[in-house]
């Protein structure tokens, strides 16, 4: 068990590697991965499963003893990506099919792999996982919300269908990992250590099915959707940092928020995208996969020069990448 943990922890740290990795072999070698596309949902379902068992009392009690602080980052994440992704596809013109892509995953709840960058950052960790708990927990209802308010000039949205399916890939199994952590306890500690493992190889399966699955509009349309998806995560992680600093939020506060607003749950909007528009719409979220778990790093080792104030960072255990 010691070997898979180390294991585990080595492919948790090199997880950008796996993911381009993978994606450039869905590229190149396409029909070796169309297969993993049916599933999909199931595998974010067994992320969010994860994401369940690692969540703890202390996380949400965390959004009770400074829920302002939590507040502002809850905003932050769902105005300020759906915002910068409406404005991107409007100022350049995006094809239908790609300005939709990239407003659902401007509109998706942070993902778990900004905790692990919050750490790395020594930004305030159980800051991080307090704001990803409540987006997430959010997402069924706010999500296709504003996926609907912002993308249906570009393709018809039905925000009862996502609503359901976001129940079904994130709320249900988080729930499921609740209740399991609950009923099992120390069984589930043991293997706790195992999920950037089972993480990695599941988020590099969606990614390389969605790589294979639209080989042939990513070779023409690609740099565009690159350009774009850097872009809005880089406006992302700024705008949220000077969002923390114009509230008055501490240094680590501040690279807290820029993560958690930079940084989305790119897997989910694969999921959404494949079950409710196109392969060509899971595109952005694929993308955004791949290059939030390169620029995260890079940011975390910025964040970690900006000296934080005498007892301001908090750290704690990070959940496994998203």
């Amino acid at each position: 068990m010691q070997a898979i943990a180390r294991l585990s922890s080595f492919v948790g740290k090199t997880f950008a590697v796996w993911v381009l990795l993978f994606a450039i072999l869905a590229f190149f070698s396409p029909d070796h991965f169309r297969w993993i596309a049916p599933y999909i949902v199931p595998l974010l379902g067994i992320i969010m499963f994860g994401m369940g068992l690692t969540l703890s009392k202390n996380d949400f009690a965390e959004v009770f003893k400074r829920p302002g602080t939590v507040m502002i980052g809850v905003l932050g994440q769902f105005i300020i990506m759906p915002g910068l992704a409406w404005l991107l596809s409007t100022a350049l013109q995006l094809p239908p099919e790609i300005a939709v892509g990239v407003i659902l995953v401007g509109c998706c709840p942070g993902g778990t792999a900004s905790n692990v960058m919050a750490f790395l950052a020594r930004g305030d960790v159980a800051l991080s996982v307090a704001i990803t708990s409540v987006t997430t927990l959010l997402a069924p209802v706010v999500t296709p919300a504003l996926i609907y308010l912002l993308a249906s000039q570009w393709l018809e949205v039905s925000a009862a269908a996502m609503f359901w399916s976001i129940v079904q890939v994130v709320v249900l199994p988080i729930i499921l990992g609740l209740i399991a952590q609950s009923l099992l306890k120390e069984k589930v500690k043991a293997c706790v250590d195992v999920l950037p493992l089972v993480s990695v190889i599941a988020i590099v399966a969606i990614v390389a099915a969605v790589v294979a699955g639209s080989q042939q509009k990513i070779a023409t349309s690609g740099l565009l959707i690159f350009t774009v998806v850097v872009l809005h995560n880089g406006l992302g992680l700024l705008l949220g940092y000077w969002l923390a600093k114009l509230s008055g939020l501490s240094v680590a506060q501040r690279k807290t928020l820029s993560i958690e607003v930079g940084m989305q749950n790119s897997g989910l909007g694969v999921a959404l995208a494949s079950a409710h528009f196109s392969p060509l719409a899971a595109v952005p979220s694929a993308i955004f996969s791949v290059w939030h778990n390169i620029s995260g790093p890079l940011v975390a080792t910025l964040f970690q020069r900006f000296k934080n104030e005498p007892g301001k960072a908090v750290t704690g255990g990070a959940a496994a990448a998203e």
